[in-house]
């Protein structure tokens, strides 16, 4: 686990999988410095994130009623993502939803764990594009398993940062 901060102040939180740790070590915290990052101390953004076991289900094919039997296994929240729904529970009751929803006959699109901010911090227009770029950059590396970060780039704002 890598621990930084990005432009802008987003937690970035770096899992990776590596047989040579020097050489993972060097190119996440040439990373962080080349896009405007820094690399922090285990346990400076960690405390950001909870674990949790996240659940995707097509919205079209089922009602909120369907989901009744994930929320008997443990799922804490269910919201709407796009054509989706989201189920979210404790990261050890993954299994237990999961299991449940198929017994129910819903069909399940994902199911992961995953670390989730518990605050997201928005990104101002002048930063976006930087954060996105060391977000990539991260995200490119070969040992590097997931990125999770608590950041929030409004839509108008990413669509000037794509240009």
């Amino acid at each position: 686990m890598y621990e930084g901060y990005g432009p802008g102040g987003a937690a970035i939180l770096v899992e990776a999988l590596t047989d040579n740790r020097n050489r993972t070590s060097a190119e996440v915290r040439h990373a962080f410095d080349k896009h405007g990052g820094s690399l922090g101390e285990p346990g400076s953004v960690a405390w950001v994130f909870h674990k949790r076991g996240i659940v995707m289900v097509d919205a079209g094919g089922c009602s909120e009623n369907d989901l009744i039997p994930a929320i008997d296994a443990g799922a804490e929240d269910v919201s709407h993502e796009g054509d989706s729904l989201k189920v979210v529970g404790a990261a050890e009751d993954l299994a237990a939803v999961r299991e449940a929803l198929e017994s129910a006959g819903v069909e399940i699109e994902s199911a992961e764990l995953t670390m989730e901010p518990k605050s997201v911090v928005e990104v101002a227009a002048g930063e976006a594009s930087s954060l996105m770029r060391l977000m990539d950059a991260l995200d490119e590396r070969e040992d590097v398993e997931a990125v999770h970060a608590n950041f929030d780039i409004p839509a108008e704002v990413l669509e000037q940062a794509a240009a």
